[in-house]
């Protein structure tokens, strides 16, 4: 798996390239602003890139629109956002186009090294990893929209699917049985109103429509 890393703070971009390439990960360039990320992936076409949101040279939110950026130029593109703070709107921003392989998570969960590289493999084969912390604030219900249809369990497996985690990984947690995540999965596509396609596809759509609630 070859990854472009955007930091700019030197310490933790270079902690990044080391944990990556210990992980068995090439870190095909490793840059500090917006316009070196565009240039670098077009350069090296990794796989992934792994972007902060706060970049030089106004420290707001670059990152976030050179990850958008790229996503316009290559749409689908794997983008895993490091954040300091959950902020809701990069996260729907990303997942807006309903394409996936989009992770946003804080930079605590860096420190875990297995969970944080899982997460980049899955953001590479176009999967989803939000952060649980994220995830924990954006699951609080709003009396309006298509959600209030959905069962509180379906709102767990809904939160559950927006960490990135497989149907049986949602058993595992939930400790139900797989095929009851399937009947839970099938009722919120249903409840959504979600339109016949591939499952990760809709997963993602799910989520989206979460995200803007």
């Amino acid at each position: 798996m070859r990854v472009v890393i955007a930091e700019d703070l030197a310490l933790l971009r270079d902690g990044l390239t080391r944990l990556l390439r210990d992980s068995g990960c090439e870190v095909a360039a490793a840059v500090d602003d917006g316009d070196r990320l565009l240039e670098a992936v077009d350069e090296h076409a990794p796989d992934v890139a792994i972007v902060d949101v706060r970049l030089p040279p106004a420290f707001r939110d670059e990152g976030v629109r050179a990850a958008l950026e790229l996503r316009r130029r290559r749409p689908g593109f794997p983008v895993l956002i490091l954040s300091q703070y959950v902020e809701q709107t990069y996260a729907a921003e990303l997942l807006a186009d309903g394409a996936g392989g989009v992770g946003y998570l804080l930079k605590d969960r860096v420190a875990d090294v297995r969970e944080f590289v899982s997460a980049v493999r899955r953001v590479a084969a176009g999967g989803m990893a939000l952060d649980p912390d994220a995830v924990a604030q954006l699951v609080a219900f709003h009396e309006d929209g298509p959600l209030t249809t959905l069962s509180a369990r379906e709102r767990a497996v809904l939160a559950l699917m927006a960490e990135g985690r497989t149907n049986a990984g949602i058993a595992e947690e939930l400790a139900i049985s797989a095929s009851g995540v399937e009947k839970h999965v099938a009722a919120i596509f249903a409840k959504l109103g979600l339109p016949p396609a591939d499952s990760a596809h809709r997963r993602v759509l799910a989520v989206v429509t979460w995200l803007q609630r």
